[in-house]
């Protein structure tokens, strides 16, 4: 997933990551399956009507409409997204990561015919890959691209404790150890308290201070938890 600048008007810089190919090329597999879903109910409900076509051609091309508009108009009405953008958490920006007018969906749409449907998505594929910021032809031209809404979630956010602003940490020596430890402790810890099994906190005690080398009688069930919430802090100051 790539990242890149945009400033605010307020001169502000914000990084955005870019849509994974992966997920673009899902929800356009989705969208398809919305389309045609949607054409074969229509040709069916005309079917069951036994209507002519010779006699109601215009009628067979304005139910298909919402088929070929689906795109430019679902972005429109929809602040970027399809029903498969939406589900896949991405969707459409201009570059400075303001919303695009209908004048820049119109255009990523007209360009859909030449990058995604002459070229069965090849060429779209090969222009993101080389561009590196989410941009298909489309979205060159339209001065738009593709963004991922998804939170990312790394290891350090599961260790970070909600602590007090006047929070004083106790323990500096934390610090020796490595996010993937800390994750550890703290799972083993919290797991440990919803089972109320102490003797697991009591070793972990134990050996949190002989890494360490702090030397305490704070009880086992107290230390633990102010080393976690000290490696929080120093992790979230540093």
């Amino acid at each position: 997933m790539e990242q890149f600048q945009i400033e605010t008007a307020q001169n502000i810089s914000i990084s955005q990551n870019t849509a994974h190919l992966g997920d673009r090329m899902l929800a356009y597999l989705i969208d398809s399956f919305v389309i045609l879903a949607y054409t074969i109910l229509i040709i069916w409900i005309l079917i069951a009507m036994d209507i002519d076509f010779g006699d109601m051609w215009a009628l067979y091309l304005l139910l298909g409409l919402p088929a070929f508009l689906y795109y430019v108009l679902l972005e429109t009405f929809m602040d970027g997204k399809t029903i498969g953008k939406g589900l896949m958490h991405i969707r459409v920006v201009k570059l400075d990561g303001s919303k695009p007018g209908f004048s820049s969906y119109f255009i990523r749409w007209i360009f859909r015919i030449v990058d995604v449907v002459l070229t069965s998505g090849g060429l779209a594929v090969l222009t993101i890959l080389i561009r590196g910021n989410g941009q298909r032809i489309g979205d060159i031209a339209a001065g738009t691209t593709v963004i991922s809404e998804k939170k990312r979630v790394g290891l350090r956010d599961t260790l970070l404790r909600d602590l007090p602003e006047d929070y004083v940490p106790q323990y500096p020596q934390v610090t020796i150890f490595e996010d993937r430890e800390m994750q550890t402790i703290k799972e083993l810890y919290d797991q440990a308290r919803r089972n109320g099994d102490h003797q697991i906190i009591v070793s972990l005690s134990e050996r949190i201070k002989k890494v360490t080398e702090i030397n305490t009688e704070v009880k086992p069930f107290d230390f633990v938890d102010k080393v976690i919430k000290d490696y929080s802090y120093y992790t979230q100051t540093l």
